[in-house]
């Protein structure tokens, strides 16, 4: 099967001062209703992301306010959301206890970034793969997760475009996450008056892996367009979020 060549990041940002993001972090209170119903569904979890944003961002607020984020856990293993935007979150949005929450500026990491700068990274990837019109692996067009070394090679792959050149990397299958979406019958469209038996939520179960690791800047300007603009696909389920920190130099 022939491969197919991973588009490099757009350069929107290559001869514009570097624009504004902010990074948003959740700290659940595990004891709210809503966190273990939303923790549970990943739609739902994006929709709580997307209550965050102001009014009138048009028609794709998600793309308007470059909205990315993830499902993470703190020191001692408790959930965590970070949400990263192009636009200032309203955190007073979510419901009352719903978390702790603490926001920072983007724009100093953003224009440290410099070729040869060692950084850690974290990434949780949609790494599949997508089947011919001749595969005996499933259906055309069919998503396959990746595993090992076809795993690993695929977050190279998009690394090396988007500006990193990877020291080292683990790669670690996540659990899968899964989304309930609303059946047609319940939005109106094609479907609709179909029988009680056919209106319940559709489970959607989503593959990822998380990838950790070092990598080297190479090239700030596509590593900042990665940043900002997300890599691969899942973005709605909390795939294609790249974090940066800084690591210690060789020596």
């Amino acid at each position: 099967m022939t491969a197919t060549p991973i588009p490099a990041p757009r350069t929107a940002y290559a001869e514009e001062a570097v624009p504004q993001a902010w990074l948003t972090r959740l700290v659940f209170n595990p004891a709210h209703r809503q966190v273990h119903k939303d923790l549970g569904n990943t739609a739902a979890l994006h929709r709580r992301v997307m209550s965050l944003l102001p009014d009138g961002l048009g028609d794709s607020p998600r793309a308007s306010a470059g909205v990315l984020f993830r499902l993470d856990t703190d020191h001692v293993g408790s959930p965590v959301l970070l949400v990263q935007t192009r636009v200032a979150v309203d955190t007073g949005r979510l419901p009352n206890g719903y978390a702790k929450t603490q926001t920072r500026d983007m724009t100093p990491m953003l224009t440290a970034l410099r070729p040869g700068l060692p950084v850690r990274y974290r990434f949780l990837g949609n790494a599949v793969r997508r089947c011919g019109r001749n595969s005996t692996a499933g259906s055309w067009k069919q998503a396959i997760p990746l595993s090992g070394d076809d795993a690993a090679r695929w977050w190279a792959d998009r690394a090396s475009v988007s500006g990193l050149a990877l020291r080292s990397l683990l790669p670690s299958t996540s659990d899968p996450m899964t989304a309930y979406h609303a059946p047609a019958s319940r939005r109106g469209g094609r479907g609709a008056g179909t029988s009680p038996s056919q209106d319940k939520d559709i489970r959607v179960p989503y593959a990822a892996t998380l990838y950790e690791g070092v990598a080297v800047v190479r090239d700030p300007v596509k590593l900042r367009v990665a940043l900002l603009a997300g890599i691969g696909r899942g973005k709605s389920y909390g795939c294609g979020l790249l974090s940066l920190a800084p690591a210690p130099h060789d020596g």
